[in-house]
């Protein structure tokens, strides 16, 4: 009988203590409308001259009749700025200003179309294609599972407005896992051109989220079983590692990665996916600080700005995905990173 209640005595405590060191939840000033299948991965489109009318893109896969979805800042969905019928889109990522010719520019957003062994790459907001049906990557690879896309993130060079993109995939080698396009327009349309295929891989699950720092010139993507690896954005400044951090804070996959720039500090956002939480790193020096629970489900992609987006994201926005075919909008002042 005593041994029975010492159990029962035991259960209770470690059941408190299980529930006092949960994080308190963040909640989420909005939630989207859900998408038909299966949310992945969001980027946040600024309009600068009306920003609560931006525009939050996110990713819904299926090998059909997948998705890129285009919400308003209410979460509802913008029916005539989404695009449907894509063989799994996976990541997707917005960039400013792309001269198409000497008078003429446009904002961009690319996604990945994995059955397809493409990217897409589509201007913003009249949402025109540019890219005639796609641009193949990894063309150089002979097995099939080293030629399926996943991840992308744009590389603006702020000294010379080259944009390029990073492109990760399903399964690579442990040498250049990631390959880096160029994106050049001429008077027979818009290419990508191979720059270079850069980044270690540990061999332990894969990679797929990737984020630049655009002033900076650094590129950060999560190999998912290791930790966070970070090399120089612009291929002038060589391909050896930088830096490889953070996971020893993640419980397993670390996924998602988003970067809030201030004008005198920087953090990096990532995915703590089976913790459902974000862990929140030192953008100069990569250590950790603090990590946070926003309410979502095994999260896999995430995006930042800290642009103010009106009255209802003052302080910017954080977007991020909920393994429950949604999105949710936190004004980033509740993550408590600027105090």
């Amino acid at each position: 009988m005593n041994k029975i209640k010492i159990n029962i005595v035991f259960g209770i405590t470690v059941l408190l203590l299980s529930c006092a060191s949960k994080l308190p939840e963040i909640v989420a000033t909005t939630i989207t409308e859900k998408t038909p299948h299966d949310t992945d991965d969001p980027a946040i489109w600024i309009n600068k001259n009306n920003p609560e009318a931006s525009i939050v893109f996110g990713t819904d896969k299926d090998e059909i009749n997948g998705g890129v979805y285009a919400f308003d800042l209410d979460g509802k969905i913008i029916k005539e700025k989404s695009l449907t019928n894509i063989s799994y889109p996976n990541n997707v990522d917005v960039a400013y200003g792309f001269k198409l010719n000497d008078s003429t520019e446009t904002d961009l957003m690319v996604f990945s179309e994995r059955e397809k062994h493409q990217i897409r790459l589509f201007s913003v907001p009249d949402m025109t294609p540019l890219d005639n049906g796609g641009f193949k990557v990894f063309e150089d690879e002979t097995n099939i599972e080293m030629k399926r896309p996943m991840g992308v993130s744009f590389y603006k060079n702020p000294e010379t407005g080259a944009i390029s993109v990073f492109v990760s995939r399903k399964n690579g080698p442990t040498k250049g896992y990631l390959y880096q396009y160029e994106l050049v327009s001429d008077s027979l349309g818009v290419k990508a051109n191979l720059l270079r295929k850069v980044g270690n891989f540990s061999g332990q699950k894969e990679i797929e989220a990737i984020a630049v720092d655009h002033k900076a010139g650094f590129v950060y993507y999560s190999d998912e079983g290791v930790g966070i690896r970070k090399y120089h954005a612009n291929p002038t400044k060589g391909d050896v590692e930088i830096a490889l951090f953070g996971g020893e804070h993640f419980k397993d996959d670390i996924e998602g990665i988003a970067i809030a720039k201030y004008q005198d500090k920087g953090y990096l956002i990532v995915s703590n996916q089976q913790a459902h939480t974000f862990n929140i790193f030192n953008l100069e020096t990569n250590a950790f600080i603090k990590e946070l629970n926003l309410g979502t489900i095994e999260t896999d992609g995430c995006d930042v700005t800290t642009v103010s987006l009106g009255s209802k994201f003052p302080n910017g926005l954080f977007v991020s995905m909920n393994d429950e075919m949604n999105f949710f909008f936190h004004d980033l002042g509740k993550l408590g990173l600027n105090d």
